[in-house]
């Protein structure tokens, strides 16, 4: 069923697995969609992060990941304890959800999109592209470098985009981009993409995101001009699918956000985390249960890393 298996030009990097702070704070019910035994506290405030914020007070350092033989993109590295005061912990419920870690779908999906953009299935030049938990960011800075006009990055926490995700789209992108051209929106210029950063909680971030025409509004509206007017033409995500108890928040941002009809959205995570209970299956099941939207697997891979991982790409039916 997959197209493509992704076992060549590893990137050297370890991948962790999930590890907690407290296990006991994570609050995962039991079933396929468990409500949490322990109420988590309320999540930051939604804020846009301006490109110029930047942290000065963390240093990073970069490190290159392989993608292939044509293909290398740029990385930070930075402490967990250094930015958010926690050690050896990947998750922290409600205050950390593992931003600062590089996680294989990332790199996994970074392939799949040049495979999609080589074979020629998918157009990135001009597009409107929200990268959900994007942590270090490295599939919304490709779409970036392949032409894509609006690129938004999304992260749980402010921290995240301030010490990590920024300061790895500038070290990718300056070789495309002045920074002028990248400090400055100006959708007047052409060639100069719309880079911007959005932190909050997936339940409440979609008041700041650029939002669509659902499908029953799509069905009222006469005007042709105006249908599909608003929203992302693609939503990527990597390991966002991890926790049973964000996934219907999570699915019903991507439904508020994606343009419809013609959105397209790539998942890239694996069939099952163990110990913290989603999966891409888990996702599957919810979509497939909502009916509006298709699901392909473009990619599977099996390399003994770690648990099998897959990219998915769903479209409207």
């Amino acid at each position: 069923m997959a197209e493509e298996k992704n076992s060549s030009s590893k990137p050297k990097e370890t991948y962790p697995l999930f590890s907690f702070s407290n296990p006991n704070q994570q609050g995962l019910g039991f079933g396929l969609f468990g409500s949490p035994e322990k109420p988590l506290p309320p999540p930051p405030p939604c804020v846009e992060v301006l490109l110029s914020e930047e942290s000065s007070t963390v240093k990073s350092n970069v490190e290159p990941i392989v993608i292939n033989d044509e293909l290398t993109l740029l990385k930070g590295r930075v402490s967990t304890f250094d930015v958010f005061g926690v050690a050896n912990s990947d998750l922290v419920a409600g205050k950390y959800e593992g931003g600062l870690k590089l996680w294989e779908g990332s790199v996994d999906l970074v392939k799949t999109l040049r495979s999609e953009v080589r074979e020629g299935r998918l157009m990135l030049e001009g597009k409107r592209v929200l990268e959900l938990g994007c942590g270090h960011g490295l599939p919304g800075i490709f779409t970036c470098l392949e032409g894509a006009a609006v690129i938004h990055f999304q992260d749980f926490n402010a921290e995240v985009l301030k010490h990590l995700t920024i300061p790895n789209v500038k070290v990718n992108l300056m070789k495309k981009f002045s920074q002028q051209h990248l400090l400055i929106t100006n959708k007047t210029d052409v060639g100069t993409p719309d880079v911007r950063f959005f932190a909050g909680d997936w339940s409440e971030i979609h008041q700041l995101l650029q939002c669509g025409l659902n499908m029953d509004q799509q069905k009222v509206t006469d005007d042709s001009e105006q249908k599909g007017c608003d929203g992302y033409d693609i939503i990527l995500m990597a390991e966002t699918v991890y926790s049973l108890s964000s996934l219907h928040s999570l699915y019903g941002l991507i439904k508020k956000c994606l343009r419809c009809p013609s959105g397209v959205i790539y998942m890239a995570g694996k069939k099952h985390y163990f110990g913290v209970g989603g999966g891409t299956r888990q996702f599957l099941h919810l979509v497939k249960e909502d009916g509006i939207m298709e699901a392909c697997l473009l990619a599977e891979v099996a390399d003994g890393s770690s648990n099998v991982r897959e990219v998915w790409k769903f479209t409207f039916k």
